[in-house]
């Protein structure tokens, strides 16, 4: 299981063929971005970012994966995944029965030091490992840990009423819109209330929470690539950084520079240009 292009990661492998119940694999980009066209496999996948922002997109969500976390992909589940930036990232797929006490569902998970230095073995066995020997001790230590890491919000939902994927669409493709709520109802042909009683029906999401996580979202992106926190804010649509950084807290219970600096075990810090100034104002 030596490291491979990422470019290589772009075409869908036979993992479900070789018969062992973990594959791995690790990839470096240092291009812009890279994407994997939507595609399925019978192993479930664990996608991790050492370094850059990894995106997964299904047919009811999007999943951010910042630095040092990932995201778990279930198996036979449709899915997308792109890189932006310089990316480094390992992949993992398991095999459903592996063991019951992984995640069903998709979700964005935070990684431990002690799982980060196992994914760094486990990339480095054959890709016959012997069953029962030393590598599939390590690798059911493995699975452990994976089934004790903690869950990360870091989920934007998409509704699939073709009225709100249209809402949907119109913010993320402008997210400093600060239309209202009730024009913007009116623009999908919705009154307020059925937008609201639906968005949360569907998302389990008030429309203000829905777009505070959009926001964390795309901020995460651009923090990480080091753009300051005031260009961030602006383009966001706050009227300051202050703003931005009390909604950010709001919404994943940390400041952006304490969040982020969480995401660097291993590696460099993450510099992000006026953050901490920006703390200090807003605590």
């Amino acid at each position: 299981m030596s490291s491979i292009a990422i470019t290589d990661l772009t075409v869908v492998r036979d993992v479900d063929n070789v018969p062992r119940p973990v594959v791995a694999l690790s990839a470096t980009s240092v291009t812009k971005g890279w994407e994997h066209a939507r595609h399925q496999h019978h192993k479930a996948q664990l996608l991790y970012s050492v370094r850059g922002i990894l995106n997964c997109e299904v047919d009811d969500g999007i999943w951010i994966v910042p630095p040092q976390c990932a995201v778990w992909i279930p198996g036979n589940l449709s899915h997308s995944a792109r890189g932006s930036g310089e990316t480094e990232c390992y992949c993992l797929f398991v095999e459903p029965d592996a063991t019951l006490e992984l995640p069903k569902n998709c979700c964005t998970i935070s990684v431990s030091p002690l799982l980060h230095e196992l994914l760094l073995k486990v990339v480095g066995f054959p890709e016959l490992y012997a069953l029962g020997g030393r590598e599939d001790r390590l690798i059911a230590t493995l699975l452990d840990e994976l089934a004790a890491a903690p869950v990360e919000d870091l989920h934007l939902p998409m509704p699939r009423d073709p009225r709100l994927r249209r809402l949907a669409e119109m913010l993320l493709s402008d997210p400093t819109d600060k239309t209202l709520k009730g024009d913007l109802a009116t623009r999908i042909g919705m009154s307020e209330r059925n937008m609201s009683r639906l968005l949360m029906h569907e998302i389990g999401m008030s429309f203000g929470r829905w777009r505070r996580q959009l926001h964390v979202i795309l901020s995460l992106q651009r923090l990480t690539k080091g753009e300051s926190v005031q260009t961030v804010a602006l383009e966001l649509g706050y009227e300051n950084a202050s703003g931005f950084v009390t909604m950010f807290r709001k919404a994943v219970g940390k400041p952006p520079a304490r969040y982020l600096s969480d995401r660097t075990i291993g590696t460099e810090p993450v510099s992000v240009p006026g953050i901490i100034l920006t703390e200090q104002i807003s605590s």
